[in-house]
C-alpha cells in the first residue's frame, strides 16, 4: 500500500511516495514555500492510499493540516503518543522531534537493534534505538550552520558552499581553503568523536556493538573512508513514516 509522507523540516521539506521498503517517488521544497496549494497539487499527483507527515515547524503543521485532513485518505500525524511498536526507555518522549521518531521507526525496518541513527540536516542528530525503543540522542550543530555561522559572525570571511567542502586540501592556504578543511574536516571529526562516545556506552551496558546509519543531506559530505563503517539510507525519514502509519491503520 502506497503512503504519501511529509517531512516538514526547519529548512528543506521532503516528501516521497513509499511502499513497504520501496521509495516510489520522492522530492524536496524550501519549507518557507510549503503553502496549501503547492501541497494539494502534489497530492493530487500521487493518488496514494494513505498520507503520513512528521514536522518539527508548529506554525507549518497548524498551515497544511486543514489540506492533508481534507485529501479523503487515511491521514497519520506522527506524534509520540500515537507511534505504535517503538517504546521508550526515556523519561520525556513528547521533547523528542517527530522526524527523529520517524528515522527510529525507519531503523528498526530496515537494521532492527541496536542501532544508532546519524541525522545530518540542518542540526545533526545522533538518535539510539535498543531492544525497549527510543533510548536517548545528542543534538549538535548541522554542517550548514557550521559554515552560515563563520559568515555571519565574522567581518571578512566568506560564505561557503556545503558543496564546495569536497576534496578540499587539509592544510589551507588561502582564507576559503582554511575555513573548507575546518569545516569539512571538523564536521566529520565531530560525528566521529559523537558516535565513539556513544557506541562505547552502549558497550558498557552489555549492548552488542549496533548498527550505524546515516540519513539527512549532508551525510554525502563523509570522507570516503566512513563507507564501511556506517550505512547510508537517504530516505530513512520517508520508510519510518510510511511504516508508523501501517502500524497505525493495521
Amino acid at each position: 500500500m502506497s503512503i504519501f509522507c511529509l517531512d516538514v523540516g526547519n529548512t528543506h521539506t521532503h516528501w516521497g511516495v513509499v511502499d513497504g521498503r520501496r521509495v516510489l517517488a520522492h522530492g524536496e521544497l524550501p519549507t518557507a514555500l510549503l503553502e496549501t496549494a503547492a501541497l494539494t497539487a502534489l497530492l493530487a499527483a500521487h493518488p496514494t492510499k494513505g498520507v503520513a507527515l512528521a514536522s518539527v515547524v508548529p506554525k507549518v503543521t497548524a498551515a497544511i493540516a486543514p489540506a492533508l485532513l481534507r485529501c479523503g485518505r487515511p491521514f497519520y500525524p506522527l506524534r509520540h503518543d500515537s507511534v505504535k511498536g517503538l517504546g521508550f526507555d526515556y523519561p520525556q518522549p513528547a521533547e523528542v522531534g517527530q522526524d527523529r521518531l520517524a528515522d527510529c521507526v525507519g531503523a528498526q525496518l530496515v537494521a532492527g537493534a541496536p542501532a544508532v541513527i546519524i541525522g545530518m540536516g540542518t542540526a545533526t542528530t545522533v538518535d539510539i534505538l535498543t531492544e525497549c525503543g527510543y533510548a536517548g540522542g545528542i543534538i549538535a550543530p548541522g554542517l550548514g550552520v557550521m559554515t552560515q555561522y563563520l559568515h555571519e559572525r565574522t567581518a571578512l570571511l566568506p560564505a561557503l558552499d556545503p558543496a564546495s567542502l569536497l576534496g578540499g586540501p587539509a592544510i589551507g592556504k588561502s582564507t576559503v581553503d582554511a575555513m573548507r578543511s575546518g569545516c569539512a574536516l571538523g564536521f566529520a571529526g565531530m560525528i566521529g568523536a559523537l558516535l565513539d562516545g556513544v557506541c562505547a556506552e552502549l558497550v558498557r551496558q552489555g549492548l552488542p556493538m549496533p548498527k550505524v546509519i546515516v540519513t539527512g543531506g549532508a551525510a554525502v559530505y563523509l570522507p570516503a573512508t566512513w563507507q564501511a563503517r556506517v550505512t547510508h539510507e537517504p530516505h530513512l525519514t520517508l520508510l519510518g513514516l510510511a511504516e508508523a502509519h501501517r502500524r497505525h491503520f493495521a
